[in-house]
């Protein structure tokens, strides 16, 4: 079976789900991008590149974290304890929230692979 799968329209689907405004900077913005990109390749937004940008992200905030943390145990005077416990919760948050769509992504890929076709 060969499934292929169309690219999602964020702006359609905000303006049929009522939220005109919500669509109306989308295009806006897609149209301010494509505008700024014309002579470069425009790449489609895929669920990919943005799960792997969202993984970047809290890849870079475990990093800082750690970072601020051994900046604390040197004592360098210019890195407060609070910044570093706030760091570390958003490094925390980051990860659990990966953690949690990888499990939904699996759930959703085994209850897939034990459909009846």
């Amino acid at each position: 079976m060969d499934l292929k799968l169309k690219p999602f329209d964020f702006a359609q689907a905000a303006s049929r789900a009522g939220m005109a405004d919500v669509a109306q900077r989308v295009q806006a913005k897609t149209r301010l991008d494509a505008a700024g990109n014309a002579g470069a390749k425009v790449e489609a937004p895929s669920f990919q590149t943005a799960f792997s940008s969202a993984l970047k992200g809290v890849s870079q905030a475990q990093n800082q974290a750690s970072s601020m943390q051994r900046e604390v145990q040197f004592d360098n005077p210019t890195v407060s304890l609070e910044e570093t416990m706030i760091a570390m919760q958003k490094a925390q948050l980051g990860f659990q929230s990966a953690v949690q769509v990888r499990n939904k992504l699996v759930q959703a890929y085994t209850d897939i692979m034990n459909m009846q076709v």
